[in-house]
């Protein structure tokens, strides 16, 4: 066992036997190596307990913890109280890490002390199971780099990877760690830090192999199902500032199924005072008491603040552009909502 680790690897497992031999080798290959694993038995019922007591008996650096089956939430909960290094990172058991991971991360952590959090870029594999839908997400996420995209970017979709993060404990602890519920748990104890004011940030660096499979939790869990995220991010942003200051909203997108997602936000006292379509079809129609206009009816000041409900991300990218051009500031004037 290291006396003092300068990291605490929370490391939750369940039946993770094909592919937990590979993640344990990179951890072993890690550059910096003061640090402890909590491999958090999340109830195996494979040979995953025993693959970690013979990686155990090789390294003292790791530490067995049969605590399941309680849940992925509970699981991570208890790797933040048994952790004895302020900072933890988190790792899944199917996943691989660059040799440089842990150095890398705890470097940036340290060299700028206002982050309560730092992840990195990912790459997804094996290639042929990466499908155009993850892609294009991964292609997102890792342009959201520092502390002012993620707050930008925050209700658009989850920022990280959540295996790719570090952070301090503290930070973590303080918001209330992991909280078991109908939604992400990882995504929304980002909120809730972001709601906090504490920073995030990302390495402009792939440090993490983050394994696609088809029964993986987010495919599987209805946690991760889209009613989950849009409820999760509707009871968020009912309760950021910038809804709060006073200014005239505006939704970005007047389809059906814009409509009964935006419905989430408007239901908590949020009503717009203008949808924006580039639809001929719906530019001139009324949508709940509110006009659909076109795109240059942003064109105005005082400036609304303007939710853009597009999900495409090529889309949004588009429409980026077209705020930018008429003098609109993402995170300042608007915001993306995936």
């Amino acid at each position: 066992m290291v006396r003092s680790p300068c990291i605490s690897i929370v490391l939750p497992i369940r039946n993770a036997a094909a592919t937990l031999p590979a993640c344990l080798r990179s951890l072993a290959r890690q550059t910096l190596v003061e640090y402890e694993v909590l491999a958090i038995d999340d109830g195996s019922q494979d040979e995953s307990p025993a693959i970690v007591a013979a990686a155990a008996a090789r390294d003292a650096r790791i530490t067995p913890v049969q605590a399941g089956p309680i849940g992925l939430p509970t699981a991570l909960n208890v790797g933040l109280d048994l952790a004895r290094a302020p900072i933890v990172a988190r790792m899944d058991a199917d996943d691989v890490m660059h040799p440089q991971r842990l150095e890398r991360q705890l470097q940036a952590l340290r060299n700028q002390p206002g982050l309560a959090l730092i992840a990195s870029q990912v790459v997804a594999f094996p290639a042929r199971a990466v499908r155009a839908g993850l892609r294009e997400y991964l292609r997102w996420q890792n342009r959201v780099l520092t502390p002012e995209q993620v707050a930008a970017e925050i209700y658009v979709e989850a920022p990280f990877a959540h295996p790719s993060v570090m952070y301090w404990r503290s930070a973590a602890q303080e918001v209330g760690g992991y909280i078991d519920g109908p939604w992400p748990e990882d995504y929304e104890l980002w909120l809730r830090m972001h709601a906090a004011g504490l920073p995030m940030a990302k390495l402009p660096r792939n440090l993490l192999a983050w394994r696609e499979r088809p029964d993986r939790a987010t495919r599987t869990d209805p946690r991760y199902r889209r009613e989950a995220f849009d409820e999760l991010r509707a009871r968020f942003l009912s309760q950021d500032p910038r809804l709060r200051s006073g200014r005239p909203l505006v939704y970005w997108g007047a389809g059906r199924v814009t409509r009964q997602r935006a419905r989430r936000l408007i239901e908590r006292g949020f009503p717009p005072v203008a949808w924006i379509d580039i639809d001929p079809a719906k530019i001139g129609q009324t949508i709940w008491g509110a006009p659909v206009c076109a795109p240059a009816w942003l064109e105005r000041q005082p400036k609304p603040f303007v939710l853009v409900y597009v999900t495409n991300h090529g889309a949004r990218d588009l429409i980026d552009g077209w705020l930018t051009e008429m003098g609109y500031r993402v995170g300042r004037d608007y915001l993306g909502v995936g």
